[in-house]
């Protein structure tokens, strides 16, 4: 049950922006860092296989960290954040990133944070103000308008487009249900909880995939960022991310995740030397003012007993 509408306090909020912006640097590098993985392996098996070492890290911080299992419904909802985050939304982003310009990627996965907010709502009862939706609207808005848009034949594949929405909407799930558990498991435990509970489902997957398409002569290049992807944007930054939710607000820090798009045309330029244009910039320009004024907005947020 919800007990009446309170205003997060503003040192955990703090706090929970701080691990929120930890969170969604590492989060940056995903989208390039799963494309040049992709285009050398399978990517249902990148998938899968960066679920599975997560999982495996994840299981030693359990068991260093001696953390009590999940009871009764908790399990309900370890089980909602694994399905999210343990197969849908590293399958969708690793089938997304083959196709599409990272940098243009990154621009649409920022509907993630409306739809964090939309999953704030239904399950962890917070009550945005007028102000903050528009906000967020206002950065949101400016998202969809990017990716409607007609740019380069070449730059805007609109099946990529479809994929990397469908992500954007299973991690706003994911991320609403980790941070509703977080106050009784832990921020880090339930990503640990949630990636051991589906580690038979990917095993069984990488054994599949490997079998239909092994990877030959895969690049150093690639193994690194197959290294990032699981260690950091698997579990690591995830573990950061649900504790900023946790912390500062599903909603308020959600909203951090507008910034991902800005960070990743900086990697992408200099990393993939990919053109990133000017229509691109500006995306980025107006959701970053969208960042500001919903830091301002007020945000209620329910106290779950």
């Amino acid at each position: 049950m919800h007990a009446p509408l309170a205003v997060q306090p503003s040192r955990a909020a703090a706090a929970g922006w701080t691990y929120g912006l930890l969170g969604v640097l590492t989060f940056s590098l995903t989208l390039p860092a799963s494309r040049v993985v992709s285009l050398e392996v399978d990517a249902v098996l990148v998938a899968a296989g960066r679920a599975v070492v997560a999982a495996l890290i994840g299981a030693l911080c359990l068991a260093l960290g001696r953390a009590p299992r999940p009871r009764g419904s908790q399990w309900i909802s370890v089980g909602i954040v694994s399905l999210c985050l343990g197969i849908g939304f590293p399958t969708l982003v690793g089938l997304g990133a083959r196709d599409a310009q990272s940098a243009h990627g990154a621009v649409i996965l920022g509907l993630l944070p409306l739809g964090t907010t939309l999953a704030g709502m239904a399950r962890v009862g917070e009550r945005p103000s007028p102000a903050f939706w528009l906000a967020s609207l206002l950065g949101s808005g400016a998202v969809i308008v990017f990716a409607l848009a007609r740019l380069d034949g070449a730059d805007t594949p609109r099946a990529a487009d479809a994929v990397l929405l469908a992500a954007a909407f299973v991690a706003s799930l994911g991320y609403a249900e980790s941070a509703r558990v977080a106050p009784a498991l832990g921020p880090w435990q339930v990503v640990c909880w949630a990636l051991l509970l589906v580690l038979p489902v990917n095993l069984a997957t990488v054994a599949w995939r490997w079998s239909l398409h092994p990877p030959h002569d895969v690049s150093a290049t690639a193994i690194g960022c197959f290294a990032y992807v699981a260690a950091m944007s698997q579990l690591f930054g995830v573990m950061l991310w649900t504790r900023g939710l946790h912390l500062g607000g599903v909603s308020r820090v959600g909203q951090l995740q507008l910034l991902m798009p800005f960070f990743t045309f900086v990697a992408s330029a200099w990393w993939l030397r990919e053109r990133v244009p000017a229509v691109t910039w500006m995306a980025a320009g107006v959701v970053l003012i969208s960042i500001l004024l919903s830091r301002r907005a007020p945000v209620a947020r329910a106290i779950v007993r």
